[in-house]
């Protein structure tokens, strides 16, 4: 059953913490990682034996398994799918960034290019969990950028096989190319290149324990997104919100992984009994019950404060992945949020309309880095190059001023280098 913690009656500790991932997982995923650097291709194909009981003849995925694919999905579902991925290019296309220039007197010119990277990498879980949300999320922004190609890494299931609905997803998106293989070796696969899968310059995408170890070894041999932690919902809600509503929202999340964090912070102690009455209501009718159960015991809490502003401290204090305001004015509240990776406004705003279909990203900081990061955008698939132009008579008039600068830090050559223009004749 979900903790109620009353503010002022136990510990600012207990009401921040946040639960230990306690596995070790680094030793694993570095041999895994060296393993692939040396020998390429042969030990994607070994691995992908090893753990996903896949023996695979190619670890591409041809055109012919995609239109396969795309026929065995049900047309509702698909036309969802184009509908989610209209509203997710609507959105980030407002994000595309547009380099400057500016003239100077003398002659000088400085600015800035936007420049996409050249090949993106998207990493989508497989097994049980198959996610074409992630597809849409990761991909459509990376196309937006102009990336020129964008490769999709996914485990296999035992036939050899990638879930009809990534493929799927992946063809709306314009995904360029497709390999079955996933875990850390997938990671390594995109960031060293092998035989087949094309080395990268940025890898974005969810993954387990060992994904996310395995970003965090290649990191500096490529970019990444960010290290995603377990999903997490916080909800700020009041008396007037309804209990069911909650209760829905917070397993939303619960029922991603046992170790997800739902945390509901009210000023109203009537709401957080009714919440965690209902909470017992709907855990048992869930297909992932036996999750959503040990994720909300375990990592679960409702926090009462005395006010809403209390609330938005302590929200602000966790900076949770997604934050709803379950308030009838919720714009009045936003500019007082400081911190969390996506906001959900007003009574009518579920967290899964974030997830797969409003538009805005669900790649989000996790664990308390909304801090300091962003939600995935256009902007983590481009590059941003600066350029300077003088013109001889500029240069002369500043260089003296350069060449002092530079041997206040001892660094004559520097100096030299500028004044040196000027003394010559051409």
């Amino acid at each position: 059953m979900i903790k109620i913690l009353k503010l002022g009656e136990v510990s600012t500790e207990e009401i921040f913490a946040r639960a230990e991932m306690g596995m070790n997982v680094e030793a694993v995923v570095t041999e895994i990682i060296e393993k692939v650097k040396a020998e390429g291709d042969k030990a994607l194909y070994e691995y992908s034996e090893r753990f996903d009981k896949a023996k695979l003849e190619s670890l591409i995925v041809t055109p012919e398994e995609i239109d396969e694919a795309e026929a065995l999905v049900e047309p509702k579902f698909l036309e969802i799918l184009r509908k989610a991925a209209e509203n997710i290019r609507l959105y980030h296309e407002k994000q595309v960034r547009k380099g400057f220039k500016i003239e100077k007197e003398d002659g000088v010119i400085i600015g800035q290019k936007i420049i996409p990277v050249d090949r993106a990498g998207l990493y989508v879980p497989g097994g049980t969990a198959a996610y074409p949300s992630t597809v849409l999320m990761d991909s459509i922004p990376a196309k937006i950028a102009g990336c020129k190609e964008v490769v999709m890494v996914t485990p296999p299931s035992q036939n050899g096989k990638i879930n009809p609905v990534i493929l799927a997803a992946a063809k709306i998106a314009g995904v360029d190319k497709i390999f079955k293989v996933g875990g850390a070796q997938a990671i390594a696969a995109l960031a060293y290149g092998t035989e087949s899968v094309p080395k990268v310059d940025k890898i974005v995408g969810p993954g387990n324990a060992f994904v996310a170890e395995a970003k965090k070894q290649v990191f500096g041999q490529v970019s990444i997104d960010m290290i995603a932690g377990p999903s997490e919902i916080l909800i700020i809600a009041d008396s007037r919100t309804n209990p069911v509503h909650a209760a829905a929202d917070l397993l939303s999340q619960a029922e991603h992984d046992k170790m997800a964090s739902a945390v509901l912070v009210t000023d109203s102690m009537e709401l957080a009994i009714a919440v965690r009455k209902e909470l017992e209501k709907q855990i048992p009718t869930l297909l992932r019950s036996e999750i959503a159960r040990e994720s909300i015991d375990k990592n679960g809490k409702i926090v009462v404060t005395n006010t809403l502003a209390e609330a938005i401290d302590i929200s602000n204090e966790i900076a949770p992945e997604h934050l709803e305001l379950l308030l009838d004015n919720p714009f009045d509240y936003l500019n007082e949020i400081r911190h969390a990776g996506s906001i959900f406004m007003g009574r009518n705003c579920p967290e899964a309309l974030g997830d797969y279909y409003a538009g805005p990203n669900h790649t989000l900081p996790t664990s308390g880095t909304a801090k300091f990061s962003s939600p995935l955008s256009v902007d983590d698939f481009i590059k941003k190059t600066q350029y300077t132009y003088y013109t001889k008579e500029a240069l002369s008039k500043v260089a003296s001023d350069v060449a002092f600068f530079a041997e206040k830090e001892g660094l004559t050559a520097h100096a030299k280098s500028a004044v040196i223009r000027s003394q010559s004749t051409n």
